[in-house]
């Protein structure tokens, strides 16, 4: 069956042997496997860790969590009852529909809406509908942010699709942000992380501590290693974090497998600087699509 529900879990199967899991919970794809033209076997495209805590009491370590409605910290007043990263990773969403199911893809759409639980903590209305398309060496993510207000109030909030890609860390490659404004939230000082940079790298490597927000980035990435990558298109996330824990930061966190951080990369689109504004009403939609890369484009 192109999909399934299982305890809580949805997946999706396309014809040509690929496959994606997501939980109900947080909406979080867990795994995606497809080949590639040149290698049809299903490979395993993103990092789980094997310590990550899949009942719901926590949000997802790797896979693709959904941030929203605040990046990091929450710094707008009416997020600021709100955890790190918002609430919609740690929720648990409705499933609604099948979307699409042909020999081109197999698509399905996920809900959420104010509950008891998110609104003790946030008090806007407002309505997420996340679409996921399963293509042969496809994925697409689709996230609707309606504000369903009838007062004359716009809906203002962040959101990110937290992408873990699997990928040997020491040897990949993010590329084209070169020339990009950015901003180092790995630096010692809070005028230091507030300080905008601009990047030189033709090639962004990981080979230290990395957390780094692009604003106004390209929206088209290539997130390349010897022999594999992904490319991924975005439309309405304007900015992409680049992310790496490292031995430092990754070791102390009780959900990372050992040496976890080796094992992957997070590229990260997102709109995180300033604040997306949705009318009454209205609808905003994020989406990205990740590709599988079928020929060599590795920087030299």
């Amino acid at each position: 069956m192109p999909v399934q529900l299982l305890d809580g879990r949805v997946v999706l199967s396309h014809p040509k042997g690929s496959s994606v899991e997501l939980l109900l919970f947080g909406a979080t794809v867990t795994s995606w496997k497809t080949g590639s033209q040149r290698n049809t076997e299903p490979t395993e495209r993103l990092f789980l860790s094997s310590r990550a805590v899949l009942d719901g009491s926590k949000p997802v370590r790797g896979g693709i969590p959904i941030v929203f409605p605040c990046f990091g910290p929450p710094i707008h007043p009416e997020h600021s009852r709100l955890p790190q990263h918002g609430f919609a990773r740690s929720e648990p969403w409705k499933f609604d529909s099948v979307v699409m199911d042909n020999d081109a893809g197999v698509s399905v759409r996920l809900t959420l809406g104010p509950t008891s639980s998110i609104a003790a903590k946030y008090d806007r209305p407002f309505h997420l509908a996340y679409v996921l398309t399963l293509a042969e060496h496809q994925l697409s993510t689709d996230l609707h942010v309606t504000n369903t207000s009838t007062a004359p109030d716009n809906l203002e909030f962040q959101a990110l699709f937290h992408n873990y890609i699997l990928s040997p860390v020491d040897q990949v490659l993010i590329s084209p942000l070169q020339n990009v404004r950015y901003y180092d939230k790995t630096a010692v000082t809070e005028e230091e992380r507030n300080s905008a940079k601009v990047e030189s790298r033709s090639g962004v490597d990981i080979r230290k501590f990395t957390d780094s927000v692009y604003e106004d980035a390209p929206q088209k990435y290539n997130v390349t290693w010897p022999g594999g990558g992904l490319e991924i298109k975005t439309n309405a996330l304007k900015d992409v974090v680049i992310w790496n824990p490292q031995k430092d930061a990754g070791s102390r966190m009780a959900d990372m497998e050992h040496a976890g951080w080796e094992r992957f990369v997070c590229v990260e689109p997102g709109f995180v600087r300033g604040f997306v504004e949705v009318e009454p009403g209205k609808t905003w939609i994020g989406q990205q699509v990740l590709s599988v890369v079928q020929d060599e484009k590795r920087l030299t």
